[in-house]
């Protein structure tokens, strides 16, 4: 374990005090080696998804030097140390203060009033975030007159409220040093925000998206100059012009295989390479996979780059406007220079002057932008101010730059990003100052932002989140510090997740620490919320949100709600808190992430789609003869694995013991049997029983006989079906691309693979049946082989009742025989060994059909259908959807909301307009959206034809067909259906004693006979009068 000693490291020595001066670090904290970079996946799994071993070894052994302790400083250290780097230096001069207190999550009322310094105050907090890293904090003063020959022990600076000469100095440093050093400055300034990235003239990425080299399966190459490759019919290639791709398995024109070739796409089926009329004609095959080739981006200083900027645009209905804000910046920053201060809330004469300094810096701009006397204005107003989600979504991306720079991994930001949200402002009728002023509290940045009237209603808010992961956590820290839920009258922040902490959600799930793991998600999250700000009421349970709880999130709890914020992962939850939000007219905010892409979705009644309005492709399922006789892929093999884990140590023990939780005793089924009685399950059952292992060794030979139906029997009988040269009608191979013949294997003791599916098959065989096991080997017996099967068909009675005889004389039928364990698929124990089997099966079956193996990382990927994530797009996502948050509690317009869609590897972040809310004409100009609903109040004796004509009588149309979810209650071609009308709808929708009402779909006849009923919208019937 290292020292405590501050951690200022040159390159590969071990950190030491710089002449800089001394740095307190984190004393009390176990620091873990990472000298060896061993990766801890246990920890980091998710993330090494993200990123790769190359980069996270890169990582480990980086040190980084940040400035700033305020809001957005705190944000990027957070990201950083959860991330992994190897040091980390936080430095500050500033005391804190009150303001603070609702900017950084880390800081306490006693560090308020201690005026302790920023850094300091929260070393101690960030360095919990990962044993792994070395933190330590310096409170010396960086100026003009500052030594900056200390930074170059470091291999990235990142700079936040630091002056603009400064920055130039500083990044001039960087670019001096050989490797120059990676400099990147962030700001927040009230609702405004910017990011720049220098890492120096030339910097080389050698991964550019991170996304997996795709693999193209062939059907033709022309003999040609160029040569013309056409894919598999229905798999569209992907790729671009320009990308490099070399080939394999191409039967006939071999010369192309392991060449190198540069592509040009022709069409989304097929591209040119180059000259194939030198080579043999192609016959059939191939594959080609693409080549991930490094490529440079070039960068200029930030002085160069201040008079000519190269923007990133994120809102493409404004695409001038990165250009406008970074005059605005430049002319606050002159505004600085010149008065020693920023500007003061609603202070004209400092808007007037600030738009006389953004006049003049235009000219010396090369692009000559237009000064927008809006962003002017409203920067002039709320520069004093901080909108801490801003800081979350620049501290997310800001993050992800400084990864980049230590790793060479994903594109980095050519050079600029600006992102505001004016939006939540540019809808206040009158902006009155008095609004904006400071009152001496924690919510005084956020008030110099937003105004009181936008505080206080957030603090009024009754917040319904859905989920306590990654998402979840970063939500919860920014409502705590835009006082969500806080108003002493009013407020409520209500969150749910079933789950329990485990190890790897620590990597980005801040709220939780090694000795919460196995504590539930929301209990703990909640109590660290309240140590971010201990005035949120927040009211934590366990529950999942499904049709089985709606009697806790009923109607009237979704109605006490302002807002529902899903942090869920998966597409079926969402969908359905979607439905629940739509039913009770609620505004739902979603979002989510998958490695370094996330997206938000902003959803408002009335004026917005649904969640449920648009629908993602479904997955593609691997067809079932793929999966049983033809896999082409790696990801093939493994599902076949994850289906035979299944298959075999879940399926079959449920059925065995659900079958002898109906039977008792092996004597009462076998009375059953021969008194004729057919029980279901029965013939599988007794052959497990038959074949159950008594001992250690019996399971090795199990595990044996598995590994010869598996790898050997399998292939000789595909084979045997359809041998090598088996031919179609139209005279092609059978055996050709992307089917690819199996080849026998047989088995080797002394095989590593082989070994590893024997040793882990008969562990879970020894698991399930109650077996102690050893890792001693067992020398099985070569000649054994599967017991032979009765002449009599195995569906036949008599053959049970002969095995079972046969078990019962045994004496092995007991209690305990009558019992199996049911393994449930847990992927993040690697005690288990459920992962090894998968890997060593899905790799034997890989190598018996010549597809490349996977290890055992990629492989519990797959199997595990983990979902890749980082911090660093979590952060970001969770600020964009909290400012959404705060639209929809000021009551925006629906041209202020906005979607986003961001990729941190590219990178691209793309703002757009939310889907506006469609209308469906029925006919004389009714119409109705998906926010419509119509009532109907009905009584005890209310018949099906009473509510018809009240349909009728209330809305203008007259229903044609009544249908209660899936059941149809009146549809008129049906038969019997016409009886109906004269019966009670009590009668028919049989409700339960609490349900006061029931959601009915109505459908109205068409114009013209022939045509499809016409829709409506759902139609609420209450039983009584007096409910609503």
């Amino acid at each position: 374990m290292e020292g405590s000693e501050p951690v200022a490291a040159p390159r590969g020595e071990e950190a030491s005090c710089s002449s800089w001066g001394a740095a307190s670090t984190n004393t009390h904290l176990p620091v873990m080696s990472t000298e060896s970079v061993e990766i801890d996946d246990a920890l980091y799994s998710r993330q090494r998804y993200v990123l790769g071993d190359t980069a996270m070894q890169k990582m480990a052994k980086s040190h980084i030097f940040l400035s700033g302790m305020g809001g957005l400083g705190l944000e990027i250290a957070k990201n950083l140390v959860l991330a992994g780097i190897k040091a980390l230096t936080i430095h500050d001069v500033k005391k804190c203060q009150a303001w603070d207190l609702g900017t950084n999550f880390f800081l306490c009322e006693d560090d308020v009033v201690n005026m302790r310094n920023r850094a300091e105050a929260v070393l101690q907090h960030i360095a919990e975030l990962n044993p792994y890293v070395h933190v330590t904090s310096s409170s010396l003063p960086l100026n003009e007159a500052t030594d900056l020959s200390f930074l170059d022990k470091y291999q990235c600076v990142v700079l936040t409220e630091v002056r603009l000469p400064l920055q130039k100095k500083i990044n001039e440093f960087c670019r001096s040093q050989c490797p120059p050093i990676k400099f990147i400055s962030a700001d927040i300034h009230g609702i405004w925000s910017q990011l720049f990235c220098d890492f120096g003239d030339e910097f080389e990425v050698l991964d550019t998206t991170g996304e997996e080299p795709k693999e193209i399966f062939i059907s033709n190459i022309t003999q040609a100059n160029p040569g013309i490759v056409t894919c598999l019919e229905n798999h569209p290639h992907k790729l671009e012009t320009g990308q490099f791709l070399t080939f394999r398995e191409v039967n006939g024109m071999t010369g192309l295989n392991g060449s190198t070739q540069q592509i040009t796409v022709l069409s989304p089926f097929s591209f040119s390479i180059g000259d194939t009329t030198g080579l043999e004609p192609y016959l059939h095959g191939g594959i080609a996979v693409q080549i991930k080739t490094p490529k440079t981006f070039y960068f200029e200083s930030l002085e160069k780059q201040i008079k000519h900027p190269k923007c990133l645009i994120a809102d493409f209905s404004k695409p001038e406007a990165p250009l406008e804000i970074h005059t605005a910046m430049l002319a606050l920053d002159q505004f600085q220079e010149n008065y020693g201060r920023k500007t003061n809330i609603g202070c004209k004469n400092d808007v007037e002057e600030l738009l006389k300094l953004a006049s003049s810096i235009r000219e010396t701009l090369e692009e000559k932008p237009e000064v927008n006397a809006d962003v002017v204005r409203w920067l002039s107003w709320t520069a004093q101010g901080f909108l801490p989600p801003l800081a979350a979504a620049v501290g997310g991306v800001a993050s992800q730059e400084v990864l980049k720079s230590v790793t060479g991994k994903f594109s980095p930001l050519c050079q600029w990003l600006y992102i505001e949200a004016a939006d939540i402002v540019e809808f206040l009728s009158k902006p009155e100052r008095e609004e904006f002023l400071p009152r001496g509290d924690r919510y005084d940045a956020l008030r110099a932002c937003i105004g009181d009237t936008l505080c206080q209603k957030l603090q009024n808010l009754n917040i319904f989140l859905v989920g306590c992961g990654a998402i979840g956590c970063e939500m919860l820290k920014n409502f705590a510090l835009l006082g969500v839920g806080t108003s002493k009258e009013k407020g409520m922040v209500t969150i749910t997740d079933p789950d329990l902490i485990e190890k790897s959600n620590l990597n980005r799930q801040f709220l939780f620490r090694p000795h919460h793991i196995q504590k539930p998600k929301s209990y703990t999250a909640a109590d660290a919320t309240l140590k971010i700000n201990p005035q949120v009421k927040i009211d934590a349970h366990l529950n999942k949100v499904c049709p089985a709880t709606e009697a806790i999130y009923s109607d009237e709890f979704y109605n006490k709600q302002d807002i529902i914020i899903t942090a869920l992962d998966n597409v079926e939850a969402r969908r359905y808190v979607d439905s629940r939000s739509v039913a009770n007219l609620r505004p739902l905010l979603d979002s989510g992430t998958m490695g370094t892409k996330g997206h938000t979705e902003v959803i408002v009644p009335h004026l917005t789609e649904s969640y449920s309005s648009h629908r993602d492709p479904p997955e593609e399922e691997i067809p079932f003869c793929t999966l049983k006789s033809f896999p082409s892929a790696i990801e093939h093999t493994i599902q076949w694995a994850r289906d035979k884990f299944e298959s075999s140590f879940s399926h079959k023990p449920s059925l065995f013991n659900k079958f002898w939780q109906t039977y008792s005793s092996a004597e009462e089924v076998l009375q059953k049997l021969q008194t004729g009685h057919s029980l279901e399950g029965s013939f599988q059952v007794i052959k497990l029983l038959s074949r159950r292992p008594r001992n250690w060794s019996q399971c090795v030979e199990l595990a044996r006989l598995k590994f010869e139906k598996y790898f050997n029997h399998k292939a000789l009988q595909l084979l045997h079906c359809f041998p090598l040269d088996t031919r179609l009608k139209d005279g092609s191979l059978f055996w050709q691309s992307p089917k690819r013949p199996p080849c026998p294997i047989k088995f080797d003791f002394n095989e590593p693979l082989h070994f590893s599916f024997l040793l882990n098959a008969a562990k879970l065989y020894a698991t399930i049946y109650c077996i102690p096991f050893t890792e001693k080997v067992v020398q099985t017996d070569e000649t054994a082989r599967k017991p032979d099967q009765i002449p009599i068909s195995s569906e036949d009675e008599r053959n049970a009742i002969f095995q079972l005889e046969k078990i019962m004389s045994s004496n092995e039928a007991t209690t305990s025989d009558l019992q199996m364990a049911v393994l449930s698929f847990e992927k993040d124990d690697d005690r288990n060994g459920h992962i090894d089997f998968i890997t060593a099966a899905s790799n034997l079956r890989a190598k018996m059909y010549s597809i490349e193996p996977a290890d055992r990382f990629k492989t519990k990927r797959i199997a595990g259908k983990i979902i890749p994530a980082i911090a660093t797009t979590t952060a970001a996502v969770s600020g964009l959807v909290a400012l959404e948050m705060i639209k929809v509690a000021a009551g925006c317009p629906f041209e202020a909301y906005k979607n986003c869609f961001l990729n941190l590897a590219i990178p691209i972040i793309v703002f757009t307009e939310t889907s506006e809310v469609r209308k469906t004409e029925i006919r004389n100009g009714i119409s109705f959206t998906i926010w419509d609903r119509w009532t109907i109040h009905g009584k005890e004796d209310f018949t099906l034809l009473d509510f018809i004509n009240a349909v009728k009588e209330k809305y203008g149309i007259e229903p044609t067909m009544v249908v209660q979810g899936v059941k149809m209650l009146y549809v008129p071609i049906m038969p019997g259906h016409a009886k109906r009308l004269k019966l009670t709808m009590h009668k028919l929708v049989k409700p339960t004693t609490e349900k006061k009402y029931v959601d009915l779909t109505v459908s109205f006849a068409p114009d013209t006979d022939g045509d499809e009923d016409l829709p409506g919208p759902p139609v609420r019937y209450y039983f009584s009068h007096d409910t609503d």
